[in-house]
This record gives C-alpha cells, structure tokens and sequence, in this order.
C-alpha cells in the first residue's frame, strides 16, 4: 500500500481524534517516548486515551517557540 507524503497508514489526513498509536505515527514518536510526556493533551476515554490533533499540533508549536527562548536568551 502506498502512502501519501505527510500521512500515517491506516489514517485519514482529516481524522480529528488520534489513538496513542496514531499520534506515534503523527510525532514520529515512540509510544514509550509519548507515555514519557505527561503534558501531552489528551482526554482518557474508558481504558483508552484520544489526542486531537490541532491540539496536540499547537502543544507541538508552543515546544518550539520555548525552545527558541531559551536558545536566544542563552546563546
């Protein structure tokens, strides 16, 4: 199966809930490396965890923007 540039197999490029599996893929992740990061947004449904994905995208873009910071001011 080929899959579009920019997508992960087995999910649509519009899907607004993401599994712990499915942000892995998004990330570029580990599964290990995410369960790691407490602060990640997300809502617990049952026994299963969901993401949404223009939060998960805009907690993403605050990591760089407080990465640039900190470069700046010590650098």
């Amino acid at each position: 199966m080929i899959v579009p540039k920019g997508t992960v197999a087995g999910m649509e490029p519009k899907d607004k809930w993401l599994t712990i599996e499915d942000l892995s893929g998004y990330l570029k992740m580990s599964r290990s490396k995410l369960a790691q990061k407490s602060e990640l947004p997300g809502s617990k449904v049952g026994t299963q965890w969901r993401f949404d994905r223009d939060e998960n995208d805009d907690w993403m873009k605050s990591l760089r923007t407080t990465t640039r910071k900190a470069s700046v001011n010590n650098g």
